[in-house]
């Protein structure tokens, strides 16, 4: 499947930030769409799956560089998760409270 990925998508994978960074910063969606997942979705469920498979802890790198980047932390992937469910699914608690930050911020700027 790696090799159908976009390229955000395949910048996630591996929790690469920075080249995930430059692709944000040279114009790719930070919703975008790829399979059944959205870059937040995915970059969540990677980094929560990833820390028990590698025994590191968990980390919140790409996360927080697509959330940097304006990527919409309630939008749902089409198979209906957000990225809030992804990130409680994993118990990932960095990426909840990042969520929530973001989440908040946006409440507030529409007021």
């Amino acid at each position: 499947m790696r090799d159908y990925w976009t390229p955000a998508h395949h910048a996630v994978e591996p929790e690469d930030a920075e080249p995930l960074a430059r692709l944000l910063a040279d114009g790719a969606d930070p919703d975008e769409v790829f399979s059944n997942m959205t870059l937040l979705t995915h970059a969540i469920d990677v980094e929560g799956d990833g820390s028990p498979q590698s025994g590191q802890a968990l980390t919140v790198h790409t996360t927080a560089v697509l959330l940097a980047f304006g990527a919409d932390p309630q939008l749902a992937d089409p198979d209906g998760r957000t990225p809030m469910d992804m990130a409680n699914h994993y118990g990932h608690d960095l990426a909840v409270k990042l969520l929530q930050a973001h989440i908040s911020g946006r409440a507030a700027d529409n007021r």
